[in-house]
């Protein structure tokens, strides 16, 4: 069953379409396929996802907000607007030094 919250020919900002939660990180997510997804996050601020990695390129574009994220130990603040590419098979890790959004697209490295 597809959510109409993200069906397709529709105008939306989608900040507007996560919201926070106190003390907790919100995903939903927007799209789905085999080579990759696109999915929305909203994060409280001090919340975190702890260090991993996975097999796809991801890019994180921040929607709202200021997150920090580190990708193979070197640390990144992007703010409202920015954008960064965290590479396949690398570790990484999203920390909210203040509450912020985030659009996650990964893709799926051959």
């Amino acid at each position: 069953m597809e959510s109409k919250e993200f069906g397709h020919s529709m105008v939306m900002k989608f900040a507007d379409k996560v919201e926070y939660s106190s003390e907790g990180i919100v995903s939903k997510r927007v799209l789905q396929k085999e080579k990759g997804n696109v999915s929305l996050f909203a994060f409280d601020k001090g919340q975190q996802l702890s260090e991993h990695s996975a097999p796809f390129d991801a890019m994180v574009q921040v929607l709202e907000g200021e997150g920090e994220i580190k990708i193979n130990g070197r640390s990144f603040t992007l703010l409202e607007g920015e954008t960064i590419i965290m590479p396949a098979n690398v570790p990484h890790a999203v920390f909210a030094a203040e509450k912020f959004k985030m659009l996650l697209t990964m893709i799926k490295s051959e």
